[in-house]
């Protein structure tokens, strides 16, 4: 006989009651499922392999160590993560599931990443490990409809450590360097840890875009616009995240944990552009385009966490945080005549405070129930001046700002139910308050959300090492503040005094918008091979309801004399997603017994994701939601040779071209994308390597083409270069 826990009878009740809604939606799975039948063992990093760790997880869990982090040499975070599978990295935002950035959860050691944080900002060799769930915990926060990333900053090591890197690397114009630094050690039962890290970038790509408008009614305005040009962007870094930890019993530590980046950007766009214009008697116009776009961003965060096991059976966790941010701009364009600025500044600020108690109930239970506070700030203001006018009066210079709080409670209980069964039920409830003041930007908006978790996992053999996981969840995406300031942004290609076009509408907020709420079922079965590979099929399903998609109208509106193309975020009724994730790694003779030897040095990985979507309130056919591609590949193969210190890996990425009915009016078409990159490594001796890689061969050029039911469209190419990097690490 089972014993339960009342939270766990009462949850499994809940779930009793929804399980059926869920069996009538369009049920497929996925890998995001979680938990197993597992001992209670605390497992560290170091003790176990990266695969071990995954299995050994109660929830579904992928976990990326220093294999993965260090292989290509790579300088930035989003480098590492486009490899890997089931993610994708565009225009610097990370997406699971080919869902867009807003629907992937980043943590850096289980708290919100920093507001402006990007991926390409944290050096790999800064982290420990990289933590990859697709389905929701009750401890951590439910804002992951595809997913969260877990980032773990390095922890002090049990040796001493003091590793050097260099680097070099080339895109375009002139090579940049790259380096850092790592101490840790521990003594006297203090950790210590500094890894410090600088780094440059200097690309360039080719651009190319035409914008035709055949409906266009001004009678001076412009029918076909088309530019090509070049973009060079290039800047400058560094980031550091100093961790100590305190011994102060044998169950008890205090760790002070600090982040803190900083870079400075500039970049150089010239093109040249010719305009067809509509009035027959005029001649088309041909000049051109300058862009300067320069800025800083900067954030830093310290946090303080003390952890205590009273005995066998009962544990406390807390943590108190805080941090600071911000960032400025100074866009300057130029063509013919016409100088527009543009300049902004925002600063962030966040302060929490959270609490997690864990004990042991009878033989078969672990109840784990906590609260979190947030206190997030936003202080912002933009200005545009064309010249020398303002371009939206009343508006420009205006200061606005934002305070966002979150409180949220949960209980979950990790449940042992006998050797092939193990369940993990929780329950969630999250409070969001955005409170905004300033001209055109004050409201309140509040949201509350309760998410019920249910995971499990069934081993087909108690000593064995296969499972199946399952999961049912709910999680949410709530509207960011942006989507919400109902402030106008005045589309820079045509004056406020006259009708723009459904190719550049101008854009505001709507602070009506409701969270887009999601009901998940995943299912994966996971086969863990002797040799330390292994293979994992998984099905996911997503129904989402009040999903937030861009809507356009010609409206009236008090900044112009003349009606205007608007874009405006608004709900939709419901959506849904269904894929199927294939995973497979290992060693080559393990995988592939009859074509390679069990000795060969040689490690294979391969990852395809199917992906499909609907979105109700827009017509078919390829009513998919926004971003989501229908597939993608993954290969990478690494061999170490025998007769050399030497490592060779190549990992390859594919993705069709896709196209997207975002509205009645509107069509989106995306290219394809591929990416390849390579490494080679020389091991000069046990304490220097050296390494050269490059990332982005042979890839296609960026192509997407927005077209509308009256015959306007836009379309926008983008061709970027390789980048090369040669480093060099020393191990004192």
């Amino acid at each position: 006989m089972f014993k339960t826990t009342p939270l766990a009878a009462a949850l499994t009740a809940v779930f009793a009651v929804s399980l059926p809604a869920f069996a009538q939606q369009e049920v497929s799975d996925d890998r995001q499922a979680q938990p197993q039948a597992l001992d209670r063992v605390e497992v560290r990093g170091r003790q176990a392999t990266e695969t071990e760790l995954r299995r050994r997880q109660p929830v579904a869990k992928q976990i990326y160590g220093r294999d993965d982090l260090d292989k290509y040499g790579d300088t930035q975070l989003s480098d590492v993560l486009k490899r890997l599978p089931g993610i994708n990295v565009s225009g610097g935002q990370l997406r699971m599931r080919g869902l867009g950035g807003a629907y992937t959860q980043i943590l850096v050691n289980g708290e919100q990443a920093p507001p402006g944080f990007s991926l390409d900002n944290l050096n790999p060799a800064q982290v420990e490990r990289l933590e990859v769930t697709k389905a929701p915990t009750a401890d951590q926060s439910a804002q992951a409809i595809a997913g969260t990333l877990n980032i773990i900053l390095k922890d002090a090591p049990r040796v001493v450590q003091k590793d050097l890197r260099l680097g070099l690397a080339y895109n375009a114009e002139r090579p940049v360097v790259n380096g850092g630094f790592t101490y840790g050690d521990r003594k006297g039962g203090i950790g210590l840890v500094l890894p410090i890290s600088f780094y440059q970038w200097r690309v360039q790509a080719d651009t190319a875009s035409e914008r035709f408008t055949p409906s266009q009614t001004l009678p001076q305005g412009t029918r076909r616009r088309v530019s090509e040009g070049e973009d060079i962007p290039f800047g400058r870094g560094f980031n550091v995240s100093p961790r100590v930890s305190w011994k102060l019993g044998d169950d008890e530590t205090l760790t002070l944990q600090g982040f803190f980046v900083s870079n400075r950007f500039r970049n150089r766009g010239d093109a040249a552009v010719t305009e067809d214009v509509v009035d027959p008697a005029a001649a088309d116009r041909a000049f051109i385009e300058r862009t300067r776009n320069q800025g800083t961003f900067s954030a830093s965060r310290l946090s303080l966490q003390y952890n205590n096991r009273f005995d066998e059976d009962r544990k406390v966790e807390l943590r108190a945080q805080a941090g600071r941010g911000g960032a400025d701009f100074d866009f300057d364009y130029q063509a013919g005549a016409l100088n527009r600025r543009t300049t902004g500044e925002g600063r962030n600020g966040n302060v929490s405070l959270t609490g997690k108690y864990s004990q042991y109930w009878g033989e078969d239970h672990t109840i784990t129930t906590g609260v979190e506070l947030e206190r997030r700030t936003r202080d912002e203001q933009r200005r545009t001046v064309q010249n020398g006018v303002d371009l939206l009066p009343g508006f420009e210079g205006q200061p606005f700002d934002a305070t966002i709080t979150r409180t949220a409670a949960y209980v979950q209980d990790e449940w042992e139910i006998n050797k092939q069964w193990s369940a993990y039920v929780g329950l969630r409830n999250e409070r969001i308050r955005v409170q905004s003041e300033g001209t055109g930007s004050s409201f309140t908006s509040s949201s509350n959300v309760l998410t019920p978790l249910l995971h499990l996992n069934y081993k087909f053999d108690p000593k064995g090492r296969d499972l199946i996981r399952a999961s049912l969840t709910r999680s949410y995406k709530a509207p960011d503040v942006q989507q919400l300031i109902a402030r106008p942004t005045i589309n820079t290609d045509y004056p406020t005094n006259g009708t723009n076009t459904t190719t550049a509408p101008d854009r505001v907020g709507n602070p009506n918008l409701k969270p887009e709420l999601a009901t998940g079922l995943d299912i994966a079965w996971e086969a863990y091979l002797s040799g330390g590979g292994m293979v994992s099929v998984s099905v996911f399903h997503r129904r989402i309801t009040g999903l937030i998609r861009s809507g356009l109208a010609l409206q009236t509106v008090p900044w112009a004399s003349a009606p205007r193309w608007v874009a405006m975020p608004i709900n939709l009724s419901r959506a849904s997603t269904t894929g199927m994730e294939f995973e497979v790694k290992g060693r080559a003779g393990e995988l592939m017994p009859s074509l390679f030897e069990p000795t060969l040095a040689l490690n294979l990985r391969a990852a395809l994701s199917v992906y499909t979507s609907k979105v109700k309130d827009v017509p078919g056919p390829d009513n998919r939601l926004e971003q989501q591609q229908p597939w993608s590949l993954s290969l990478g193969a690494d061999y170490r040779m025998k007769s050399l210190p030497v490592s060779l890996g190549v990992s390859v990425n594919l993705t069709p071209e896709y196209e997207v009915q975002q509205t009645e009016l509107q069509r989106l078409t995306t290219g394809q994308a591929r990416g390849i990159d390579a490494f080679a490594m020389w091991n000069l001796s046990k304490i220097d390597t050296l390494r050269l890689s490059v990332n982005g061969l042979a890839q296609p050029a960026n192509r997407n083409t927005t077209a509308f039911a009256n015959g306007d469209f836009s379309r926008n190419e983008r061709q970027g270069s390789p980048w090369w990097s040669l480093n060099w690490e020393h191990k004192f």
